[in-house]
């Protein structure tokens, strides 16, 4: 009697990411290093540049993180006068805590709206229905690689002079129409966590605008408050993208839309291949505007779908078994209820995605997950 192949499935596999630019990588670090000029020097302006360019707007601010990109964004608003304190901005109901987080911080009132069943974005159709005189904002979540923005929200907006600000930490690349995702809005906050579809090799962020005044004042904000030395218009804080992570950022920005390309690839496969009846695949954008920073399944017993998967050497994760609304740090929504967002987190499984996941290895995925018996 033979066994079966184990084959291991990595979830994510970083260092063998990296190791695809290795020598790149390596010689824009060794650049940097013999440079001597480690912070807000030529190797983040170029990075700048380039990804201003790629997303298509006039500005890009590189910033320590994706978090401090949106907190940002609202503090600058702020500081314009086009937001105070007490106002209100929209935002989904299951996104990742970050995303609230960065109102609270600025001392506004996150307003959550639930996600369409279906595609899991924010559901356009219960937006209206939660503005009111103290609304400014839209805050959308590209959330899984999947562009959030539909024209609705663009009539929204303009009906009631919102901002629309996008979350774009899981949407690198992403589009609407003939537009990238960080284009869109008035103004976008970007992350490059290393696992994210362009990643650094730490921490790293960014924001993106066409908007002169704003993308001034959150790159003061951003020094300290500064734009000249020594001189604070604001009280700033330091949140800089390094000029080590820029090196690395620009090497692998040229490859970005290759390896999205492969990550739809594997997409599609998943969501050809995946049979199994008590699984729910994400739909298929009919304008193609995923990039599949995620492949997030539903199923009903999640947990034993996971359990058993880990028995075949297939690593998954959850995105995220928590919604903000039942976090302790919120503890004043804790018991209110969004339906909607609590079953997503209640049934979402993340399976392995990766532009360097093998056809044999997408294949052996299927094969286990139809042969599941729950």
């Amino acid at each position: 009697m033979t066994r079966e192949p184990f084959i291991r499935v990595p979830f994510l596999d970083l260092k063998s990411i990296t190791e695809k630019y290795r020598d790149e990588i390596q010689n824009a670090v060794l650049e940097v290093i013999d440079s001597g000029w480690y912070l807000l020097g030529e190797t983040v302006k170029r990075f700048e540049e380039n990804y201003a360019n790629y997303i298509g707007t006039k500005h890009c601010i590189g910033v320590a993180n994706g978090l401090d990109a949106l907190t940002l964004i609202l503090r600058a608003y702020k500081e314009l006068g086009v937001m105070k304190e007490g106002d209100e901005v929209i935002v989904p109901a299951n996104t990742y805590i970050a995303s609230i987080l960065a109102i609270s911080e600025n001392g506004f009132v996150p307003v959550l709206v639930e996600p369409n069943q279906n595609t899991m974005e924010i559901d356009d159709s219960k937006i209206e229905a939660t503005i009111t005189e103290r609304t400014r904002a839209i805050m959308i979540v590209h959330l899984y690689g999947k562009c959030a923005y539909t024209e609705k929200i663009k009539e929204l907006c303009e009906k009631y002079h919102l901002k629309l600000i996008e979350d774009n930490a899981q949407a690198h690349g992403c589009r609407f129409g003939n537009r990238r995702t960080g284009s869109i809005g008035d103004v976008a906050g970007h992350s490059f966590y290393p696992g994210k579809n362009l990643g650094a090799l730490g921490d790293g962020g960014a924001v993106t605008t066409d908007h002169d005044d704003l993308a001034e004042v959150i790159r003061k904000l951003a020094n300290y408050g500064s734009g000249k030395k020594y001189v604070f218009e604001y009280k700033g804080c330091n949140s800089r993208l390094d000029e080590i992570q820029a090196a690395v950022l620009n090497v692998k920005l040229a490859y970005l839309d290759e390896d999205n390309e492969k990550r739809v690839s594997i997409a599609l496969r998943y969501i050809d291949g995946i049979k199994h009846p008590q699984i729910i695949v994400p739909e298929i954008p009919q304008n193609g505007n995923h990039v599949f920073h995620i492949f997030p399944v539903r199923c009903k017993t999640r947990n034993c779908l996971q359990k058993y998967l880990q028995t075949q050497g297939i690593q998954t994760l959850i995105h995220y078994p928590i919604p903000p609304h039942k976090q302790m740090a919120y503890r004043e929504w804790n018991k209110k209820s969004y339906l909607i967002s609590e079953e997503i987190h209640a049934t979402e499984l993340s399976l392995p995605m990766s532009p360097l996941l093998t056809t044999e290895q997408t294949d052996y995925v299927i094969e286990k997950i139809n042969k599941w018996e729950n």
